[in-house]
């Protein structure tokens, strides 16, 4: 009986560290770390060299801080004092705004012979989206017996994503796929991205809508439909 009692709650303890999903649970902190002496950051970065690491608790505690062990590698450890729970708020934060924009697609819709007018509205629409890091998603739908001059949606694409070349690169060639003609393009690097249409970076666009509106083009799709 007596032996049994380590054996399970080891079991436990080994079933628990597996499923633990928390990014943070494996940084360690405060009596956690057991080395005996660590280099010391400030809260405000400065280095405080080496400390016993007692010591380093102890002033981290005085100040309603923690000792966080962030270079875990190094000889020895680097640990910072700071606050553990707003550093695990921020963190969090961004890894969640940079889900949502890597999984955020937004589509524009062009026509064979749409009018220069709103050529250039949807570029500014493309620009805008893909300067907050989204993917856009370029789909020209063809109508009626527009489906015989497949080449003028092809030039109207390619034309596209020339404009577009300075904010973003096309994954593939477009490509017609039944009446459509579609192409994915991906947001280049924030620093080698330069506006084209906007003077400066325009805000982040209402998630209210997936897709860029067409105004004016539904009715000049119906109308090409009866030509």
């Amino acid at each position: 009986m007596a032996n049994s009692f380590p054996s399970a709650g080891g079991n436990r303890g080994n079933y628990n560290r597996r499923n633990n999903t928390n990014p943070f649970a494996a940084i360690r902190r405060n009596h956690r770390i057991r080395v005996p002496e660590v280099r010391v950051i400030s809260p405000e970065g400065k280095q405080l060299g080496i400390l016993q690491t007692s010591t380093a608790i102890s002033l981290a505690l005085e100040v309603g801080l923690e000792l966080v062990e962030v270079a875990p590698n190094a000889k020895p450890p680097v640990c910072r004092i700071m606050d553990f729970g707003k550093y695990v708020y921020e963190e969090s934060k961004k890894t969640s705004h940079s889900k949502v924009t890597a999984s955020k697609i937004k589509e524009i819709e062009f026509t064979p012979r749409i009018e220069e007018n709103d050529f250039y509205t949807k570029l500014r629409r493309a620009e805008e989206f893909l300067s907050h890091g989204a993917k856009v998603k370029m789909r020209l739908k063809f109508r009626g017996r527009e489906m015989a001059r497949t080449e003028i949606g092809f030039d109207v694409m390619k034309r596209a994503i020339a404009e577009l070349a300075e904010m973003g690169h096309a994954d593939s060639e477009p490509r017609l796929i039944g009446r459509n003609i579609n192409v994915m393009l991906t947001a280049l690097p924030a620093n080698k991205r330069k506006l084209k249409f906007h003077d400066e970076p325009p805000p982040p666009p209402s998630d209210t809508k997936g897709k860029d509106d067409h105004d004016g083009d539904d009715a000049a799709d119906s109308e090409e439909q009866d030509d």
